[in-house]
Formats: structure tokens, C-alpha cells, sequence
């Protein structure tokens, strides 16, 4: 959950702050869990993982502690989001979309290949599970708190008028495509972070684990959650990753009054595609919309309530 909730905010810091339809999350996510898996494993570990092809210098002879090894791989990712950013932000709209869509691709098919780097189709099998609660819901929170601060501030306005009319913005004197770097780069720094949990909470990466469908799942996040809308991303990915075990009965197969049902696989996908489907269609906004939670908002609230009870009685 918390590592749906750090993907989900950087995700989010793209698509909703900026409004650019960005596609290839996965690719960072990727970059980040092979980095993190090879520097925290033991030369003699990557020996006996990387049997057929022999683990390139100086990949071999490198361990790192885990959390250097989870900052190697977000700045890894932030690397390559700022050297693809370049070629990104020189198109907007549906071309935007193509070129992550196809980074994405990219990055998921050299996985699969280069076979001295990341052992290819068989992966990485029997990383140590270093990921705990505290080190997932710790990144987490850094990471909300930083969007947070960042949404807030001066280069957060910037970004949301870029959102609202790059035009009036770049009027305004806005440099659209620094604003734009700066998101897409620190958005990719904290993917590649959480691929790096996640590699060492499932212990086994392979390149399926990164096909567009975590994409997918990411942008039903915050789009049922708000675009726009850090707190809204934040509940989605909660719900998301509870409905995801509720629904995890129905590919299950089971026994109703004696009648055998077998399960349907791929089913929650489609269940959280209607969803999708739904929220576009008749809640445009999502959840939150555009709003964000704030303390004096809730205090506000409880006022407002305490008073009503107040006259109730």
C-alpha cells in the first residue's frame, strides 16, 4: 500500500500537477528495482543468479547498503528522466503520450535482453526482503511531504498554470519546459525509489513485473483519485490496494450451495477498467478533484459541525 502511495503522488506530480499525459512510469520503476536488486546483492549472490551470463564490472564487485542502494536507484531513474526529458517536453498532447508509452517499452524490452545486466527473462531470483513497513510507509511520507511542499510553493503555482494555459503561462514568464524537467525528474527519482522497495518486498523481479499494466494501475489511481489532487492520490492507492484483495476472490475458484465455480483470471482488471471507465465518463473529477487536504480546512469542518450539533440540542 505504501509503495502504491509513493508511486502514485510522483506519478501524479506529472499528470495532474502539470497536466501532461505521461505513459511510461513502469520504465522508472524498472531502472530503479535493477539497479537497487544488483548493488544489494553479494558478489557470490550475483555468481549464482547470473550463471549463463556473467554480471558485467563493476556491477559484480559492488554491494551497497540498502539504503544507498535504494538512492542509486532513484537517482538512476532521475538520471534517465532527465536525459529523455529533453526529447519528452519537445511535444505535448498525444505525442507526449507516445514517446513515454514507447520509453517504457524500451526500457522493459533492454531488460529483457541485456542478459549481463539484468540476467534477462529469468530475472533476479532471491534478493533479501529488506523492505519493512517502516522503510515503505518512511518513503512514503518523505515523499508526500516533499510533493506537498513542492505543489505549494512557487514552482508549484508555475507547474499548475502550465496545467491550466501553457500559453498564458510562458505570458506570464513562466519557463514551461525547466518547470516541466524539474517534475518529470523528481517524479522519476521517487518511481525508481519505489521500484527499489518493491523489488525487495517480492524478493524476484523479472521484465513482466514491468509491462504497461502497472502503468495502467498507476493511472486508474489517480485519476479515480483526482488529477491534480496529492491527497486524492493518496486515498485512491489505498483503495485501490484494498479492493485489489477484496476482488482477488473472484479468480479464485469456489463452491456456492454445492455448485463448483471456477475463477475467472484477469478479472479485477476488468473490474477496475469499468471503474475507470465510469469515473471518466460520470465523475469527471474524481474523488477530490483538485482538492488537498489541509488542517485548517478540517479545523473549519469540526467548527462548523460542533456548531450544528450545538443548535441540534
Amino acid at each position: 500500500m505504501a509503495i502504491f502511495i509513493t508511486m502514485a503522488v510522483s506519478y501524479n506530480l506529472v499528470n495532474g500537477v502539470c497536466g501532461q499525459l505521461h505513459l511510461g512510469p513502469n520504465a522508472f520503476i524498472t531502472l530503479g528495482a535493477y539497479t537497487a536488486a544488483l548493488l544489494t546483492l553479494t558478489p557470490q549472490e550475483k555468481g549464482v543468479i547470473f550463471i549463463i551470463h556473467p554480471l558485467i564490472w563493476p556491477l559484480n564487485q559492488i554491494t551497497l547498503p540498502f539504503v544507498l542502494a535504494l538512492l542509486s536507484g532513484g537517482l538512476v531513474a532521475a538520471f534517465f528522466g532527465f536525459v529523455t526529458g529533453f526529447p519528452v517536453f519537445r511535444v505535448r498532447g498525444d505525442y507526449l503520450a507516445i514517446v513515454t508509452l514507447g520509453f517504457g517499452e524500451v526500457v522493459r524490452v533492454l531488460a529483457n535482453n541485456l542478459q549481463s545486466v539484468t540476467n534477462g527473462p529469468l530475472g533476479l531470483k532471491g534478493l533479501r526482503p529488506l523492505t519493512s513497513l517502516w522503510w515503505s510507509w518512511g518513503v512514503a511520507v518523505v515523499t508526500v511531504a516533499l510533493v506537498f511542499s513542492l505543489v505549494k510553493s512557487s514552482y508549484g503555482r508555475a507547474m499548475m498554470a502550465i496545467r491550466e494555459d501553457e500559453v498564458a503561462a510562458q505570458a506570464m514568464g513562466v519557463n514551461t519546459f525547466r518547470h516541466l524537467m524539474l517534475a518529470y525528474t523528481l517524479s522519476a527519482f521517487f518511481l525508481g525509489v519505489a521500484g527499489g522497495l518493491l523489488a525487495h518486498l517480492i524478493t524476484t523481479i523479472s521484465p513482466t513485473l514491468f509491462t504497461f499494466f502497472l502503468t495502467f494501475n498507476l493511472l486508474i489511481i489517480i485519476v479515480v483519485g483526482g488529477l491534480g489532487s496529492t491527497t486524492g492520490a493518496i486515498v485512491s492507492a489505498i483503495l485501490f490496494t484494498l479492493a485489489g484483495e477484496w476482488l482477488r476472490v473472484v479468480e479464485e475458484p469456489h463452491v456456492l450451495l454445492g455448485y463448483p465455480l471456477p475463477g475467472i483470471p484477469g478479472m479485477r482488471m476488468v473490474i477496475f477498467s469499468v471503474i475507470l471507465l465510469a469515473v471518466i465518463l460520470f465523475f469527471r473529477q474524481g474523488l477530490l478533484g483538485r482538492k488537498e487536504f489541509s488542517w485548517e480546512a478540517l479545523e473549519n469542518w469540526a467548527r462548523a459541525f460542533f456548531h450544528k450539533s450545538v443548535k441540534g440540542f
